[in-house]
């Protein structure tokens, strides 16, 4: 009797990549095979992101697709997994005939019953949230690779008007750190170069022993090859700490994604960001005492609900002060189940998207100018590959995040570190030349 394939698509964020990868450790540990092909698999799993409206759209339209490849397969199951089939079920369920299979994010160990029920004719059911689910004891199934994407906690307890994620994902629960250091020192062993912490909010990171301090510099000092990086960063609960942790500790990469949304601090209570601007800044300035390399980027939203024009101007008023790496900005859509879907949604869609074109002109030209300076200076890069244009040049990220292109000689090779010199820059990538290997585990001294 052969295995049953199963084909997985994933879309959002890197904790639903993270998600994808404990989904196909539990299918293989069930005897399922994997499958790159939709026309060969017998079962299809999208996993789904409720942050945008944009990307409920794309589930729509990709179940469409699907129907059509089931009208020639009648025994195909079609399964969502993730926020949206917490969000949505109903709707999938029931209107969409052709899910079969709704799974959210706390009932990934009932996959392979639910999967059952569906190939014998009925609807696999499982949106249950958890106060404690971790799924601390799975490993989950990553091919060979460079980076890897580790799950430290789960859920939210902030509850920021516009965000789905704590009735998607439910309320913080954190991982025992034992877990995480055993989860990196397996990847280490396997050749990877770079584990990324996720959580809704890292910050408030506690197994109730250590708090996310404690557990990143457990984490560097697994080994000094491999880099950490972590996201996503919460301004209310960035401690003193932990930028001392980032500072101590040369394989924890000076970045930190600090999601500012807005400029102006009336805007931030009816967001319920639980921070001032002033309380930002004043946690900028001393990020950049304690990392002098530090790099920042964030998240912004133009267009929530009551903001007026003064209200952008201090937006952009941020962006200048701070002067960013980059950042992801967005125009405000109202996601239903939040606290924001029942204002008033009285910014125009014309007003939003000239907001957000405004913001996103001022970063660019600042991202530019950022970039440019770096002209003339010499970086340290863990080369990721070829570049996407052309196998004539590789690409790397220097530890503050920014992509670096250099010709492809040299002997260079995937997992390398390389000392390299910028000479060009736009507002999205840097370009260098090849300078020298750098050996992480004997010198550990910053570049001049």
């Amino acid at each position: 009797m052969k295995n049953n394939k199963v084909y997985i698509e994933t879309y959002g964020c890197q904790m639903n990549l993270a998600d994808t990868e404990l989904v196909r450790g539990i299918l293989i540990n069930h005897g399922y095979e994997l499958t790159e092909k939709t026309d060969d698999a017998d079962v299809v799993l999208l996993n789904t992101c409720s942050i945008r409206e944009k990307a409920e759209e794309r589930i729509y339209g990709r179940l469409g697709n699907f129907k059509n490849i089931k009208n020639s397969n009648s025994n195909l199951v079609v399964g969502i997994l993730g926020c949206m089939a917490e969000r949505l079920r109903k709707d999938l369920m029931e209107e969409k005939k052709i899910v079969d299979l709704i799974v959210g994010p706390d009932e990934y160990r009932r996959l392979p019953e639910l999967i059952d029920v569906a190939f014998n004719g009925g609807k696999g059911i499982g949106v249950q949230l958890s106060k404690t689910e971790t799924y601390d004891d799975l490993i989950p199934y990553r091919e060979d690779g460079l980076q890897a994407w580790i799950s430290v906690m789960r859920g939210c307890d902030k509850f920021c008007t516009f965000c789905v994620v704590p009735f998607t994902r439910g309320r913080e629960r954190s991982r025992s750190l034992k877990s995480i250091i055993k989860e990196i020192e397996q990847l280490s062993s396997r050749g990877f170069r770079e584990v990324t912490l996720l959580g809704q909010n890292v910050n408030s990171y506690s197994d109730n022993e250590n708090d996310f301090a404690d557990l990143l510099a457990a984490c560097a000092e697994v080994d000094p090859l491999v880099r950490v990086r972590f996201t996503t960063s919460h301004p209310q609960d960035l401690s003193e700490k932990l930028l001392q942790t980032i500072s101590d500790h040369h394989n924890i990469c000076n970045y930190i994604h600090l999601p500012v949304q807005s400029g102006s601090n009336r805007i931030l209570k009816a967001m319920h960001r639980t921070y001032t601007i002033e309380h930002y800044l004043n946690l900028i300035e001393k990020a950049r005492q304690i990392i002098p390399k530090v790099s920042f980027s964030t998240d912004i939203i133009a267009g929530f609900p009551t903001e007026t024009y003064e209200d952008h101007l201090m937006t952009l008023d941020i962006l200048r002060k701070i002067r960013y790496d980059g950042a992801y900005m967005f125009k405000y859509s109202p996601r239903e189940g939040t606290k924001a879907y029942k204002m008033k949604d009285d910014v125009s869609e014309k007003i939003k998207v000239k907001r957000l074109q405004e913001i996103i002109d001022l970063q660019q030209q600042i991202s530019f100018e950022k970039n440019q300076e770096q002209i003339g200076t010499n970086e340290i890069i863990l080369i990721e590959g070829y570049s996407k244009k052309s196998n004539e040049y590789l690409a790397g990220r220097t530890d503050g995040n920014k992509v670096v292109i250099i010709p492809a000689d040299n002997g260079i090779k995937t997992g390398n570190y390389v000392k390299v010199k910028i000479n060009r820059a736009t507002s999205g990538t840097l370009f260098g030349d090849f300078v020298d290997f750098y050996d992480v585990k004997s010198d550990f001294a910053l570049i001049a």
